[in-house]
């Protein structure tokens, strides 16, 4: 509020006056109290004000027989109000086009996070806007204002797609090829028409039931390589047997050969079928994201087995019939590797003393290798650790911390983020949760604020140009980040982004009251 010396003048007035009025406007009295429901209510009359159009209509004095407002002898506009949060940019060692003097500073900033409808496609949704921001610069964003895209899961999504495609064809050509060696390179070819129909009808079925093509789904197909190959293994390999060790007429051996190991191939199919279908009635969070691999590797085991007794068979008949010996004068000889593998077998079979040797051997492994759990040689997981871009520092201070106290705090980690040669930039959010992220969905980090708390969103460099996992960045920093929250008496948590979905504690209980003292009583009780 600004005073005019002229109208006061003018009428009369002091800003004494101005001053007395607004501190009679600006005051609440206790006016009595009375009960009613079996309860005491305490009546107060008066406002607080509240607003510039409030003020302004606040009555001074009178003069000439009307009221002077507040507005007629000042102007009053609403001013900043005192800072709720803080959001700061920084850079890291790692940050490229970026003078090492600019690395120095952080700028204050703001976050926009965009998320996608629905079925739509991320990859897409994220290059459209980076294209739209880059034809904003210069025209709605100035151009002494930066934009920096720092999360990108879009970008993340086509990563993990292109490296899941990759495995797949990698899988599906090392199994032909393992074939190929083994069997012959006719034998591969049949195993290299037997897996991509397979996998193309499964694929299929993903599409008519409503799975879209990835991650979870892509896992789940190369999942499903390895067992589902099985089958065309198995009735190419008896195939193969027939043709070379028998006399039967091609066509009649492959029948046979089919025939043979028919029931055994249907029983292990479903045998594994029955082991993996459970997984698709999980509850909870992990339930639904999990499902497309049981349901998606169960459809890939029906399709081989049709797949085994249909179109191997018959490319197998054409591509292998050349090996068979019908009608050969040549003497039918076993090659070295089953000669081996039948005399081992006799061995085993007949022979106490080979039988024992090898079942003390069984044992003896098993047992080693559940030692490697006991020994915490292996670390038992739900999932591996991912290697990640980003990091979340989270940051609760005592409670009643000043603002201006805790964004010191995190300046303090933000600097020492700067040394870390890994990172590229960072944002600290003081007062106000950073968006949130796959990690703090279900962790509810979005709902946090408050003077006392606060997140630094850390960004790595891409993981194809460092030779450091996210995981061990993040053990690396933690002691450092530590000892500063410590000087402060806060507590500090680094969370990583599960390569899954992220899951609550072991054991959580969530404990609701009216007010601070009575949750921390019934918490404690």
């Amino acid at each position: 509020m600004r005073l005019d010396p002229g109208k006061l003048a003018a009428l009369g007035l002091s800003p004494l006056q101005v001053m007395g009025a607004l501190q009679k406007e600006n005051s609440a009295v206790r006016s009595g109290a009375f009960s009613g429901m079996s309860k005491d209510y305490l009546v107060e009359t008066g406002t607080f004000l509240a607003g510039a159009d409030t003020v302004r209509r606040i009555v001074v004095a009178a003069k000439a027989g009307r009221p002077v407002y507040v507005e007629d002898v000042a102007t009053v506009e609403d001013g900043p109000e005192e800072a709720k949060d803080y959001v700061f940019h920084g850079l890291g060692r790692s940050a490229e086009g970026v003078e090492k003097a600019n690395r120095a500073a952080s700028y204050p900033a703001v976050t926009l996070s965009f998320a996608k409808r629905k079925g739509a496609n991320a990859t897409w949704v994220a290059e459209d806007l980076v294209k739209k921001t880059e034809l904003l610069k210069g025209k709605l964003i100035p151009s002494d204002v930066h934009v920096t895209v720092t999360r990108n899961y879009g970008e993340t999504a086509r990563e993990k797609n292109n490296e899941l495609l990759f495995h797949m064809f990698l899988a599906a050509f090392s199994v032909t090829i393992l074939i190929a060696v083994f069997m012959g390179w006719r034998a591969g070819a049949v195993a290299a028409i037997a897996i991509p129909v397979t996998l193309a009808l499964t694929m299929l079925i993903f599409n008519q039931i409503g799975y879209t093509l990835n991650r979870i789904t892509l896992f789940a197909l190369i999942f499903s390589i390895g067992i589902l190959v099985d089958d065309a293994i198995v009735v190419v390999e008896n195939i193969h047997r027939y043709f070379t060790t028998t006399r039967f007429a091609p066509l009649e051996a492959s029948i046979k050969a089919v025939d043979e190991i028919g029931n055994p191939t249907i029983l292990a199919t479903f045998a594994v079928i029955a082991s993996i279908l459970p997984m698709g009635f999980v509850g909870g969070l992990m339930g639904p994201y999990m499902r497309p691999i049981p349901v998606g590797a169960s459809m890939a085991m029906l399709f081989s087995l049709l797949i085994a007794f249909i179109v191997t068979p018959y490319f197998a008949y054409r591509f292998m019939k050349g090996e068979s010996h019908f009608g050969s004068e040549e003497e039918v000889k076993e090659s070295r590797l089953t000669l081996f593998y039948r005399r081992f077998m006799g061995d085993l079979l007949h022979k106490k003393t080979v039988r024992y040797v090898f079942l003390t051997g069984v044992v003896v492994l098993l047992l080693a290798s559940c030692s490697l759990i006991y020994f915490k040689l292996v670390t038992v997981k739900m999932l591996p650790f991912d290697n990640k871009n980003e990091l979340q520092v989270i940051v609760d201070a005592p409670d009643g911390t000043a603002l201006e106290e805790t964004a010191r705090m995190l300046a303090e980690m933000g600097d020492a983020l700067r040394n870390v040669p890994e990172v590229v930039d960072f944002q600290t959010y003081v007062g106000v949760s950073s968006p949130f992220n796959f990690n703090g969905l279900v962790r509810h980090y979005y709902l946090r604020k408050g003077s006392n708390v606060g997140d630094i969103q850390v960004n790595l460099v891409h993981k194809s140009k460092r030779s450091e996992q996210s995981h061990d960045i993040a053990k690396k920093i933690r002691p450092v980040l530590k000892t500063i929250a410590d000087r402060y008496s806060a507590r500090l948590k680094v969370a990583e982004i599960p390569p899954g979905p992220p899951v609550l504690s072991t054991l959580v209980a969530e404990v609701y009251g009216p007010d601070q003292e009575t949750r921390l009583t019934i918490a404690a009780r």
